[in-house]
């Protein structure tokens, strides 16, 4: 007679595991976003003439970041980026730096900072916010360029 009982929990206690992890929402990042050049600024300058395009998908047990958008030539740049939120260096492949990685750190649940390294020497901080109602992400950059210039940006993006 136990033997029922305890099937009969075990089935509600996965169902109702089921139903969680179908109803959680899922991490406000994912998704295509197009960056806004009215609501971004840029410094040092110039500002990309052509809006990017970032992607953040699930991949595996992580996340992967694609950016597509222009250099201050005006030439094409794709990056691509496979990664979880646990500090550790991953390779940026397309970078225009050779030996670029990034490394992602979850802040809350709307929020999650990303530092680039070159040669393991930490270039730039990124933290990403995501709006409340998810429509909207902020990047804000700061740190030094290559080329040892200051890096102050925010990009402004919206979901797509």
């Amino acid at each position: 007679m136990h033997r029922p009982f305890a099937l009969a929990v075990a089935c509600v206690a996965l169902y109702a595991v089921s139903s969680w992890a179908q109803t959680k929402p899922a991490d406000p990042w994912v998704g295509t976003w197009k960056t806004d050049l009215a609501k971004s600024k840029y410094s040092p300058g110039p500002a990309p003439k052509v809006p990017g395009t970032v992607t953040v998908e699930r991949s595996g047990t992580g996340m992967k970041t694609t950016i597509d958008g222009t250099n201050a030539q005006g030439q094409p740049t794709h990056t691509e980026t496979v990664w979880t939120f646990d500090g550790k260096d991953n390779p940026v492949k397309g970078a225009a730096a050779p030996n670029t990685t990034a490394a992602y750190k979850r802040v809350d649940d709307h929020t999650f900072e990303v530092t680039t390294k070159v040669d393991g020497k930490p270039t730039v901080t990124t933290r990403v916010v995501i709006s409340a109602d998810g429509k909207a992400m902020t990047a804000t950059q700061t740190g030094k360029a290559a080329d040892g210039s200051a890096v102050n940006n925010v990009i402004v993006a919206s979901k797509q």
